[in-house]
């Protein structure tokens, strides 16, 4: 048993519940009380003084390629494209042990900035880097953080007419089998599941309609959930007219891909008739606002598929171009860029703190269990620290998190595990993390 006690707060569930001196207790995994006051109760309890803190559900992050944090620095002025171009030779490279360090880094910089859940969208599989996908499910174990792995696919080489050169694409038929051994290997459906796979073909300058087809097929079939990137730049809006004669959200239409069961990184460039499909068919969004900021993208309208009912969540994405990789962060981020494409009301602080949270649960299809902080569902929680010159005076506490710098973390749990104290890992030794990324991402730039 866990109490949490004298903290405000953020409950983000439908009736927006708020105290500004309140209580969470824990039971095993799971919340079994949330209200005003301290706990009187369960004297043998494990218990955390909040005081001068803001709980809140722990964050959700709905893209990551977390592969990506032993590249970060590379083309630093490329739009999406020339970046990939110039990184897909390297990217040939990895393997493994590489995959391992970097998730850990990754995952590690994640749980300190106040995430409890992570996706992942394994996309890059050569043919010599040995189980990929299990470094990085065993990474997230060691991490202690939920896990929601995307195999990713492509096999539309630059010869075929895609952008990815012929060493990091794979044979249809093989991606395909290697998705299913995926779900077969690591995915479970049972509540209050650590790790849970999802099917995620690349995108559409980088996958064939075969692939997209079957790939949606399967993950029907076995019940999984649906991601791929789609409408990140003007660049791929111009490539879906001139090769398939139709706008992104059009062609993922016309390959069963828009549904409640699919959720779509970064559909920053969507026309009303898009929005309103999104919003129609149930299909989710994983906004990554410092990523597209990075590479120029532009800005999503996230005002827009809000009020168009669309499920909106929070990405990273990879930490090539965003090389922060902190969850936290972008909560600031996001109600900046709204309020810059539609000014100071467009979004307001607990709408962005509902975008890291029940948003992104919403996207992965567990905003039964994740999300929000009510009786019976999982204890992933995260306890931030307001006392400090960053926060002082600032009295509204989501106001203090989301528009001031990062909060320090006096706790995180994930299912009622402890994986961050006072503002340090409680699983790993982060100097360790930092050393075995540093070793990662030289290995690569020496076999260039």
């Amino acid at each position: 048993m866990i109490v949490i006690e004298h903290c405000a707060v953020s409950t983000v569930d439908g009736a927006g519940t708020e105290y500004t001196d309140g209580h969470i207790v824990v039971e095993g995994n799971r919340i079994v009380a949330v209200g005003p006051g301290a706990y009187a109760g369960l004297p043998g309890a494990t218990r955390f003084d909040g005081t001068g803190c803001l709980a809140t559900p722990g964050l959700v992050n709905t893209h990551h390629h977390l592969y990506q944090s032993a590249t970060r620095g590379y083309a630093q002025q490329e739009i999406l494209f020339g970046w990939l171009t110039e990184l897909y030779p390297v990217w040939a490279r990895i393997d493994a042990g590489i995959v391992h360090a970097a998730a850990t880094a990754g995952l590690a910089q994640l749980a300190l900035s106040g995430c409890t859940t992570s996706t992942d969208h394994q996309y890059v599989f050569p043919r010599d880097g040995g189980d990929i996908l299990a470094a990085e499910i065993d990474a997230a174990a060691a991490v202690g953080l939920r896990f929601h792995p995307c195999r990713g696919s492509m096999d539309l080489s630059e010869k075929d007419g895609g952008l990815p050169p012929d060493s990091v694409v794979e044979d249809t038929d093989a991606a395909l089998a290697a998705t299913k051994d995926a779900i077969d290997r690591f995915h479970d459906p049972s509540p209050g599941a650590m790790v849970r796979i999802a099917v995620a073909p690349c995108s559409p300058f980088s996958v064939t309609p075969r692939l997209m087809r079957e790939a949606a097929d399967l993950a029907r079939a076995e019940g999984v959930r649906m991601h791929t990137h789609l409408a990140e730049t003007i660049e791929e809006e111009e490539y879906c007219r001139k090769i398939h004669n139709c706008t992104p959200v059009e062609y993922a239409e016309s390959l069963g891909w828009l549904g409640d069961d699919v959720w779509l990184a970064h559909a920053v460039h969507l026309d009303p008739g898009a929005i309103e499909k999104l919003g129609a068919t149930g299909t989710g969004v994983a906004h990554c606002p410092s990523s597209n900021g990075r590479l120029g993208a532009g800005i999503a309208p996230v005002r827009d598929l809000l009020d168009a009912r669309v499920p909106v969540g929070l990405g990273v994405d990879g930490a090539a171009s965003q090389e922060a990789g902190q969850l936290g962060a972008e909560l600031r981020q996001a109600l900046y860029l709204a309020r810059l494409r539609g000014g100071p009301a467009a979004l307001t602080a607990r709408e962005s703190l509902a975008l890291g949270t029940i948003g992104g649960a919403r996207c992965l299809g567990r905003d039964d269990e994740l999300g929000s902080l009510e009786p019976g569902k999982l204890a992933d929680i995260a306890l931030w620290r307001l006392d400090g010159l960053g926060h002082a005076g600032i009295e509204d506490p989501v106001a203090a998190l989301v528009f001031g710098p990062p909060a320090p973390l006096r706790l995180l749990l994930v299912g009622g595990r402890a994986v961050v104290q006072d503002g340090e890992l409680s699983t790993l030794d982060e100097s360790a993390v930092a050393a075995s990324l540093a070793r990662a991402a030289r290995t690569l730039r020496e076999s260039r």
